[in-house]
Order: C-alpha cells, then structure tokens, then sequence
C-alpha cells in the first residue's frame, strides 16, 4: 500500500532522522521529525514497528524507482539516465538503506531475500542492454549491476559526508559508469599513455 503524502513526508523526514542518530530513542527521532513523541508513537508503537514501517517504505520506493525508470520497455542509455535520476531523487532513503544494512545491504546470496527482486530487475535491464548491443558483453550482467549499485550508493555517501555536491552528482554517475576515469579526447589529440619519469645518471 502506497503512504498517503503526509505519511510520505513523515517516513521520509524519519529515514534522515535514523540516518543522523541511528542510536536516538524514540523521543528524539520524533523531535527530529518534527512531530510530538505520542504522535510517533501511535504512528509506529516501537523502535522494532518504526524499523519495520521504514523498511516497508523502502522496498516501495525501490519498486516505484524502478517502475519509473521504464527498465523494461525505454532505450536502454535513457533507461539508464531515468534510473540515475530516479534513485538520486531518493538520497535520503538510499542513506538509509546503507545505515541500516550495511555491510550486509542487498546480499541475499545470505539467505537474506528482503530485496532481491530489486536486483534481478537491475540485472535484467543490463542483459537486455547487452543483447541490444548497447552494453559491452564481456562483463556480466550481474557486475554491472554491483558497479551500478556501488557507484549511486556511493555518491550519495560521499554527499552525506561532504565529498561531493549533489548538484552534480547524476552526470558524475553518468559518466563514471559508461565511461570509467579516462579524460574524455578530442578526435585529432593523439593517443597515449602515462610514463614514468626517467631516472637520470648523476
């Protein structure tokens, strides 16, 4: 079932508010989240219903992430673009997840299946990237998307601990997952590669 906007608001303003105090009792997260602590508590009842009440908000919004992203049907470069701007839309729950589950976060190879279909989803719109021949084919889709995921998780750290400025954080995903770290060159500029400097004889 899809929060209503004010529910949306609270669980969003409630997912920062664990991020920042992961360890504040239920009195200073609803001062956090603007909200008196009777009110939060008969929103949720207890610290182990918030987790879960979040929980279930997350995997939503993954799931409306994806859905709006057009995995299945858009070009895959747009696709992709869409899906950038989709989960960076959602910084604060992104932040969330990888408080709350990290290291842990999205492995179910350990029996943990909370979010797999997140993932098979993801690997399903790189394979079909690769059978379009958009997508290099000798890197498995499944790497692909363990890239992709590292990639936008990780910006969205670096914002929470001021490494990065959001403001350009969608186009440096962008490029770091098509691209990789080499400076872009003009087609005239010749190739090449970085040298030691030689050692001269004294």
């Amino acid at each position: 079932m899809n929060p209503n906007s004010h529910d949306e608001l609270l669980l969003k303003t409630l997912t920062m508010a664990v991020v920042h105090r992961p360890r504040a009792t239920m009195k200073e997260l609803a001062q956090l989240a603007g909200v008196s602590k009777a009110t939060l508590h008969r929103y949720c009842g207890t610290r182990e219903n918030l987790g879960k009440r979040l929980e279930v908000y997350a995997k939503g919004v993954l799931s409306r992430v994806i859905s709006n992203a057009g995995l299945q049907s858009a070009e895959p470069l747009e696709a992709l673009r869409r899906l950038i701007r989709e989960h960076l839309a959602h910084r604060e729950l992104l932040a969330f997840l990888l408080a709350q589950y990290r290291p842990d976060f999205l492995d179910f190879e350990r029996s943990d299946v909370r979010w797999q279909s997140y993932i098979e989803t993801l690997d399903a719109f790189f394979l079909r990237g690769q059978q379009q021949g958009v997508f290099r084919i000798d890197i498995t889709a499944a790497i692909f998307t363990e890239l992709f995921i590292t990639l936008v998780y990780g910006i969205v750290d670096a914002e929470q601990r001021g490494r990065a400025a959001n403001a350009n954080s969608a186009g440096t995903v962008e490029q770091m997952f098509l691209h990789g770290a080499l400076r872009p060159r003009a087609s005239s500029e010749p190739s090449r590669t970085l040298e030691a400097p030689a050692l001269r004889n004294e």
